[in-house]
């Protein structure tokens, strides 16, 4: 017995036991893990519900007010655990778009940062055909309606600019050749985008080519044929970046978001095996169904 007490493994393993004994007299009792019948707002979760009703409201809300909203918010809370366990979440287009949509959120916040001036002006040298400011064009017309003159139209018109030669814009002679028009007869500092969808392509197209101070055209329209004199066109330019700071930034936060969420829906990607079917074979799919079977009569006494 006298050389057993001797062993060092036991003496090891005594103090284990020991250590071991007191461990369990002073360590903590781990905290109950909470019901998932049970729901708790803290002082944080009121506090933010207040915040959303004063910010839409424009004032503090009332005892009854925060008590509906507490009730509103474990409703919700209520109602989302109960679908849950219903399994309504699961194959829901609405619930997976949602979700998805968050995690692009996500994504996409995670990266924009405050940029320097310095990173703006070298990405606005590079982008700065973004930004460019087309050219505007101030003119009065004179219409010329197909729905009045019929096949004549374009030939008034043509009469008329023979007439009109050599008068200012102003010359109350014009006025006596044209057919009322349903919008504007003068236009100021149109640019191309307004005009196509106002009189549409071709005619916008026809209006840059017409040089300044007197009466041309005929030029065509979606509506019919028009005189026009061209006031004022001012050129198309590239603003400088001091002009258009606060764009250019708005447009950087934005490219910087794209770029974050293709970046983190690559990586998220190349986790899955992703199976598609095959391309249905052209020559299947475009062969003609077969014609049906006919019916061969028997020969039984059948309906005879």
């Amino acid at each position: 017995m006298k050389r057993l007490f001797h062993e060092p493994l036991l003496h090891f393993l005594l103090i284990g036991a020991a250590l071991f004994a007191v461990f369990q007299l002073v360590r903590p009792t781990p905290k109950a893990t909470p019901s998932s019948k049970q729901i708790q707002l803290s002082l944080d979760d009121v506090a933010r519900l207040a915040l959303l009703f004063q910010s839409q409201w424009k004032r503090e809300p009332t005892a009854p007010e925060l008590e509906r909203l507490m009730e509103t918010r474990v409703q919700t809370e209520i109602l989302y655990r109960e679908a849950l366990a219903m399994g309504l979440d699961k194959d829901d287009e609405i619930v997976k778009r949602r979700m998805a949509q968050k995690m692009q959120f996500l994504a996409e916040d995670a990266a924009p940062r405050e940029p320097t001036t310095a990173e703006l002006k070298s990405w606005y040298a590079k982008n700065s055909d973004k930004f460019a400011m087309p050219a505007r064009v101030s003119f009065r017309h004179l219409y010329f309606s197909p729905d009045r003159r019929a096949t004549r139209a374009r030939d008034d018109a043509v009469k008329a600019l023979a007439q009109l030669a050599g008068q200012p814009e102003g010359a109350k002679l014009s006025g006596s050749f044209a057919d009322p028009f349903m919008f504007q007869e003068y236009y100021r500092d149109r640019a191309t985008d307004y005009l196509s969808k106002e009189f549409g392509p071709q005619f916008a197209v026809a209006l840059e080519k017409l040089k300044p101070g007197s009466w041309q055209g005929p030029i065509e329209s979606g509506y019919g044929w028009h005189l026009v004199f061209v006031d004022t066109v001012i050129p198309g330019r590239i603003p400088p970046f001091e002009e258009v700071e606060s764009e250019v930034k708005t447009a950087w936060l934005g490219e910087q978001k794209a770029q974050a969420w293709q970046k983190a829906y690559q990586t998220m990607r190349a986790k899955y095996t992703v199976l598609l079917p095959a391309p249905p074979d052209k020559q299947t799919a475009r062969a003609p169904a077969p014609p049906p079977k006919k019916e061969i009569p028997t020969t039984s006494g059948e309906g005879l």
